[in-house]
């Protein structure tokens, strides 16, 4: 079952103390797949995810477009932050280890989720971030828990059988 919550921020502070305060529901393994226009506010949004993990304030949240992932440790978990703007094709992910980051011990954020949709696992959590005006935003919140639960249960199951 999907929950689909709408919200609307007026300013990049408000974006990022929203963002923060999702956080404290993230889990270890948690995939949020963010997406919007070009300077919606995905990274500011990060940058809330980041505090609200408790990563240090000292530490510069930043877009990985160019290294394409950062990890941030320091909080009560690793956040890892990937960014598929500059990724031409699908095959290119290969050489991320993904599915590694998916499963790990900590939360997983990526910007420009849409580029790869099929590259995200079932249960990611979609934060999609519209432009409204210059400092307002839309930002709508899909979270997928039912496949997420059904997940944990089987990797459970399989740590018991195992």
């Amino acid at each position: 079952m999907n929950a689909k919550k709408k919200h609307i921020t007026n300013s990049p502070e408000e974006t990022f103390e929203l963002a923060r305060e999702f956080a404290g529901d993230l889990s270890r393994g948690d995939v949020v797949s963010l997406t919007g226009e070009l300077g919606a506010g995905k990274t500011r949004f990060v940058q809330g995810l980041a505090a609200g993990l408790g990563v240090p304030k000292g530490t510069y949240v930043r877009s990985p477009t160019f290294t394409l992932m950062n990890e941030y440790t320091g909080g009560r978990m690793p956040l890892y932050h990937f960014d598929f703007y500059r990724l031409c094709f699908e095959g290119e992910l290969c050489d991320l280890g993904l599915e590694e980051y998916f499963d790990g011990c900590g939360a997983t954020a990526v910007e420009w989720a849409d580029r790869f949709p099929k590259a995200l696992p079932d249960f990611a959590t979609s934060v999609d971030i519209r432009i409204v005006d210059e400092n307002t935003r839309e930002i709508t919140i899909t979270k997928r828990r039912a496949a997420r639960k059904k997940l944990r249960a089987f990797i459970a199951k399989d740590m018991v059988e195992g």
